[in-house]
């Protein structure tokens, strides 16, 4: 038996708990992996209170969480590749990582390199995918100037990184208090609110190349105001503006997970990306942790610790 994160019915954080379950033994192309850390998504809130029940339904008792690392402890008779002890990044779709064991195929696994932490591997799926999804759909090429809006958030901080690391001029949208860190990782920071349209002309009087919206709330209209092309606008948090406006809505969907986390993976090992972690939780207070994230405004990621890194 382990701990895993369960709901019953869809609702509010509260209608989280976190209870035990049986573990299951690998079949023969699976791994088992005890779990060091799993990350929380803001996609996974409406999910679980019931506004995506069309899309996403949740068969109850329901589990929750895509991200996690930790260590394989068993290991399917027709695995190759994989062996107990191995340090790995899990990427799930099957709402199950926020908890203490994890039974999955063994193909959804990667090596975590020496390099990256655990806090960061643990929550780098979503995320990470999102953010190359996002470059992929606007076609980043070197030269360009594009803006990300919401940098400071999950996707918008590793979007940023990638669109700099592709030799773009990136203005990255955030509140004050991140314009720092955004700085320090190469892009120019404007404060996001009224008036951002005219912020970002005075910064890039010659115009914008593509325009990747991690936030919502305005930004898809911004990035028109701008004279953006709009196949080369893309957001993931504003799906009634994509439509009226004809833009993308690319995500993690599109592009291969596999590929995409060892290209991640390779980079923070590198020292060439960082994740930064908003904050950490312990396991059972998975409802603070969500609570947390709701708020918004914090840099990067938050995530759970699930057992004691090896």
């Amino acid at each position: 038996m382990s701990r895993a994160v369960r709901f019953d019915r869809y609702g509010a954080a509260d209608v989280l708990k976190v209870v035990d379950v049986e573990d299951r033994s690998p079949g023969a192309n699976e791994v088992r992996v005890r779990v060091v850390t799993a990350g929380i998504n803001p996609g996974e809130i409406p999910v679980r209170e019931g506004k995506m029940h069309e899309r996403f339904p949740a068969t109850f008792p329901s589990g929750e969480g895509s991200d996690f690392a930790g260590v394989v402890v068993e290991v399917g008779d027709r695995v190759d590749g994989v062996a107990v002890g191995d340090d790995v990044i899990g990427f799930s779709d099957q709402r199950n990582a926020q908890a203490e064991s994890v039974t999955i195929a063994a193909d959804r696994v990667i090596p975590k390199p020496h390099g990256v932490r655990w806090d960061a591997a643990g929550a780098l799926y979503i995320a990470g995918t999102t953010a190359r999804a996002c470059l992929d759909a606007v076609r980043v090429r070197r030269g360009d100037t594009v803006v990300v809006a919401g940098a400071a958030g999950g996707v918008g901080v590793l979007a940023t990184q990638l669109a700099v690391l592709a030799g773009a001029a990136v203005v990255a949208t955030a509140s004050k208090e991140n314009h720092a860190f955004l700085t320090s990782i190469g892009a120019i920071p404007v404060e996001y609110g009224k008036g951002l349209a005219d912020r970002i002309r005075k910064i890039v009087p010659d115009g914008v190349d593509a325009f990747i919206d991690a936030h919502g709330d305005g930004n898809v209209e911004v990035a028109v105001a701008l004279g953006v092309d709009r196949d080369r606008i893309n957001t993931i948090a504003d799906h009634v503006a994509r439509k009226k406006y004809g833009v993308k809505g690319d995500g993690t969907a599109t592009v291969s997970p596999r590929e995409a986390l060892i290209e991640l993976a390779r980079l923070i090992a590198a020292s060439e990306l960082q994740l930064p972690i908003a904050a950490t939780f312990p396991l059972e207070q998975v409802r603070a942790a969500y609570e947390r994230l709701g708020r918004g405004h914090g840099l990067g990621k938050i995530v759970l610790e699930v057992s004691p890194a090896p």
